[in-house]
């Protein structure tokens, strides 16, 4: 398997053991997974409070894990995927990673989703956001301040007092504003040698993340 495949497997495997946390997490004083949704509380008992950030995560990965169920079945022709929970979705996914690998752009399709909802699907449970040193100085202020964010897929200067000096950027003006270079926008990561494109920093935001997630 490519490296995008095996990677995939990694966060689909982790998001497969976390996702019941969530729904435990759900409504405190719930013991189990299959409590969430069983119906009205008994008579005289109060029902456990929402925690709506954890709705909202639950949500958001039910609609994730089954588009991307649906994408990835549309791509490889199997015609469209069986109603099915989560778990099991999620498993039907990572059987289907050996026909995933014959297709690199799916395969990083299937990697760069499992692996933004794991990092969501940690935040909410209070996971702290892996953050891996740059070597280098920031461009702008030229500290030793550059951290990448696996999550986030990015780099920022955590130095509260850099400045850039142009006009149009709010780090003059906000104080918690962070000058910020996304992977998605290429080019050369800030404090790297001469050279270097995005695929060393983000080899090591992915083994930090790998790390923080087992």
């Amino acid at each position: 398997m490519n490296t995008a495949t095996q990677d995939a497997a990694v966060w689909i495997e982790t998001l497969h053991r976390r996702f019941p946390e969530l729904l435990t997490e759900l409504a405190p004083g719930r013991r189990s997974p299959s409590a969430v949704g069983a119906g009205r509380p008994a008579p005289g008992r109060p029902s456990s409070p929402l925690r709506l950030h954890i709705s909202d995560t639950v949500r958001d990965i039910t609609d994730g894990v089954v588009e991307l169920d649906e994408a990835v079945h549309d791509r490889l022709r199997l015609g469209r995927p069986r109603h099915a929970r989560v778990p099991q979705r999620l498993a039907r996914i990572a059987s289907l990673l050996g026909e995933i690998d014959a297709h690199p752009d799916l395969a990083e399709h299937v990697r760069n989703e499992a692996r933004r909802m794991t990092g969501r699907c940690g935040r909410a449970l209070g996971d702290p956001e892996p953050v891996v040193r740059v070597g280098g100085r920031c461009p702008w202020c030229e500290s030793v301040s550059l951290r990448a964010f696996p999550d986030r897929r990015a780099v920022l200067c955590v130095n509260p007092g850099c400045r850039c000096g142009a006009d149009d950027c709010p780090c003059g003006t906000d104080p918690a504003h962070r000058h910020t270079w996304q992977e998605a926008d290429g080019g050369a990561p800030p404090g790297t040698p001469p050279g270097t494109d995005w695929r060393t920093v983000s080899a090591t935001m992915d083994a930090a993340a790998k790390g923080a997630r087992r």
